[in-house]
């Protein structure tokens, strides 16, 4: 038997933030398939617009160009339900930071650097991990900015040695504790 699951309304974006292979995509989309709620992907809409990979835009424009793709794509965003799925350097921006707060909460996937080695391993389009495969040279990159993603975080969830619906149940519950405590 099959539990029903409690109704759960957003009612602004959430940016989901986090070092790349915390599992912002793969939360998006549980929200987007349980509970129909819109996910924007920014690194696949950059590559919509873009006509390109992210890996070929770092190679063709460079990482700056990259960077502020991001900035004017999070000031398009409406102020409505939504989830986002931000890539792993769009916290590192105060001008992004500012854009998320006006619109939503962020909210940060903190992840170890052994998970992040075990979900990244085989995978070759991160242009931020070409040639940095070991655990050692993700905690180094993640070292760069973890106190950033906590910093701006409203809510900062831990995903280490969690199912993706443990670690949406943990979001709403949070999320709702965050709504209970603004209204007082």
């Amino acid at each position: 038997m099959q539990r029903s699951r409690r109704p759960f309304h957003l009612t602004m974006p959430i940016a989901l933030i986090g070092f790349m292979g915390c599992g912002k995509s793969t939360v998006a989309h549980y929200f987007e398939k349980h509970y129909k709620i819109q996910v924007m992907e920014m690194d696949r809409k950059i590559e919509e617009q873009e006509g390109k990979t992210i890996s070929e835009i770092f190679q063709q424009e460079g990482e700056l160009y990259f960077r502020q793709l991001e900035t004017e794509l999070l000031g398009s965003l409406q102020k409505k339900p939504l989830i986002v799925s931000c890539g792993g350097g769009v916290a590192m921006r105060d001008e992004n930071v500012k854009l998320l707060k006006e619109k939503g909460l962020i909210i940060y996937l903190e992840v170890s650097p052994e998970t992040v080695y075990y979900r990244t391993k085989n995978d070759s389009s991160r242009p931020l991990l070409q040639g940095k495969k070991t655990v050692e040279d993700i905690r180094e990159l993640m070292a760069m900015r973890v106190e950033q993603y906590r910093k701006v975080a409203d809510i900062i969830i831990n995903v280490d040695k969690k199912t993706i619906p443990q670690i949406c149940r943990e979001l709403i519950g949070e999320m709702e504790d965050t709504k209970r405590k603004n209204r007082k």
